[in-house]
């Protein structure tokens, strides 16, 4: 599946059905690089009722204030459109799983 860009043009439609986990990040962040490669591995498992998007803070701050991310990385879950779990901050891929399955459930 991979890793989709989301930008104001995308994002609504994007996270409008099922489970979308979004990371906010930017490029100078250096937790986010370290985040990027869990998430590339996560999207790739299709077990998973998940498809995550990236929002680039610096090229998208509507989007960042619209979700109030005051600090990166932020990830937010969404279902059906609408944010249910919002975490920051790096995590490993086990705690991410967790969380997943946790919401799918």
């Amino acid at each position: 599946m991979g890793l989709k860009d989301l930008t104001i043009s995308n994002f609504d439609e994007e996270t409008s059905k099922g489970l979308v986990l979004v990371d906010f990040w930017a490029e100078w962040c250096g937790p986010c690089k370290a985040l990027t490669p869990v998430l590339e591995e996560i999207s790739q498992d299709s077990s998973l009722p998940l498809r995550i998007g990236k929002v680039d803070v610096d090229n998208n701050r509507d989007l960042a204030m619209r979700f109030n991310v005051r600090s990166i990385p932020t990830l937010i879950y969404f279902k059906d459109g609408r944010p249910i779990e919002q975490s920051m901050g790096l995590q490993s891929k086990e705690q991410l799983l967790a969380k997943v399955r946790q919401l799918a459930g």
